[in-house]
């Protein structure tokens, strides 16, 4: 196949558009699923279910891309369609099984698999069809440099969701103040962690698709960090007051 650079483009614009209204959007009303969900949401899906369903499509569909692909997939193909698919086979089959959360609202979860769908595919055509890889793109320093981010970013968010999970008992819907981790440092840590794993994809490419999906993850996860800061803040009056919202020392 082809590469086709208006499909890309267009949709990686897409990603930016999209991003700059959920910042917006969130700078006044706060995305309305876990403890923001409003009472009145009558359509409802299991929170694990609901993850599961709404996380499957990024990874399945650069997986099919791959595995039907005319041409044999190369390492560098394969190195970064892995480093992306990775992420999503954790948040689909380990993160949806583990998480004991709240319901989400089900045009939440549609806007989930619409949006996955979309960056599984832009993400996978372009890194199957469109990359260019030299012969010294292995030892380039921005791949390296990038992927050291990327799983330094997972391995963050893999252990603040975990503290995260640990903080209640399930069926539990008392909140309490997570400790341990990056969590006293940030009331956010599982969202500094994702932010941290896309910022070292797109250095690791250095493509306009995976600098726009960084743009698009830092925009909608992190006013969330900030309305949860302020959540805490709010609910506990003994909250750690150096603690910041989102980046350690700083914000």
């Amino acid at each position: 196949m082809a590469c086709n650079e208006g499909f890309v483009w267009s949709l990686s614009l897409t990603l930016v558009f999209v991003g700059v209204m959920f910042f917006l959007r969130q700078r006044t009303v706060r995305t309305r699923y876990g403890r923001y969900l409003e009472p009145s949401v009558v359509w409802l899906v299991p929170g694990r279910l609901a993850w599961f369903v709404q996380e499957l499509p990024a990874f399945l569909i650069p997986a099919v891309m791959v595995l039907t692909a005319q041409a044999p997939s190369r390492l560098g193909r394969s190195l970064l369609l892995c480093t992306f698919c990775l992420h999503y086979f954790q948040r689909t089959f380990i993160f949806s099984l583990l998480i004991n959360g709240h319901p989400l609202a089900l045009k939440t979860v549609v806007s989930a698999i619409v949006f996955c769908s979309i960056n599984g595919l832009v993400q996978g055509h372009h890194l199957l069809h469109c990359f260019q890889y030299t012969q010294t793109w292995l030892t380039d320093i921005c791949l390296v440099i990038g992927l050291i981010l990327f799983y330094l970013g997972m391995a963050i968010n893999i252990h603040s969701d975990h503290i995260l999970r640990c903080l209640r008992k399930p069926g539990e819907l008392t909140y309490r103040i997570p400790t341990g981790g990056l969590f006293d440092y940030v009331s956010g840590a599982n969202y500094f962690g994702e932010i941290i794993e896309w910022l070292g994809f797109a250095i690791a490419t250095g493509s306009f698709p995976a600098i726009s999906f960084a743009f698009f993850t830092s925009c909608s996860i992190g006013p969330r960090a900030c309305h949860h800061h302020r959540f805490y803040k709010e609910k506990f009056s003994d909250y750690p007051p150096s603690r910041k919202a989102l980046i350690p020392f700083i914000f």
